[in-house]
């Protein structure tokens, strides 16, 4: 059995259609695509701060990009920062070790949902993250970790993405 066509298909593109506006309601799914995913004892511990184009969120969010991430991320239709809530509350741990994988699944459901919708999706982390942390001011317990950038593509799909072997998925971690 080959692998689902929708992850195969799926890819990270760098350029984004500037024009395509993504709509509140694409943004209601996306992200209750992403309160479905599974998560250590049902914590959920993730949460998005949305910045749609054509919102004043929007340039709060763009004026930390580095200069990598400058050039392309601003045409995406929607811009989110992902984080995680790392204290685990009626406990005594002062860190969670899931919620960073617990948001990483989120995401990779709104990846998935976005590209069921047409749309595409790249992760990153080339922002000032300090500098966002204080602008957005995220509650005690939550820390920002990524942005997607999502949108319609202004590019097709590569034909050749290599990928690792299965086989170096089973052995490159160990002696």
């Amino acid at each position: 059995m080959p692998v689902h066509p929708l992850l195969a298909s799926r890819f990270s593109p760098l350029l984004f259609d500037p024009e395509w506006t993504v709509t509140e309601e694409d943004v209601d799914l996306l992200l209750e695509a992403a309160r479905w995913a599974p998560s250590a004892g049902n914590s959920q511990p993730w949460a998005y701060f949305v910045a749609r184009r054509d919102q004043p969120e929007h340039e709060r969010v763009v004026r930390h990009l580095a200069r990598s991430s400058a050039r392309w991320a601003p045409t995406a239709s929607v811009l989110i920062v992902t984080m995680a809530h790392r204290y685990v509350e009626d406990t005594d741990w002062a860190y969670s070790d899931f919620a960073d994988y617990d948001l990483g699944q989120s995401v990779a459901h709104l990846t998935l949902q976005a590209h069921a919708m047409n749309l595409a999706c790249r992760q990153f982390r080339a922002f000032d993250l300090e500098a966002l942390t204080n602008d957005l001011n995220p509650g005690p317990g939550w820390h920002i970790v990524s942005i997607i950038a999502a949108g319609h593509p202004a590019e097709d799909r590569p034909a050749d993405r290599p990928r690792r072997t299965t086989e170096e998925l089973r052995t490159a971690p160990w002696d």
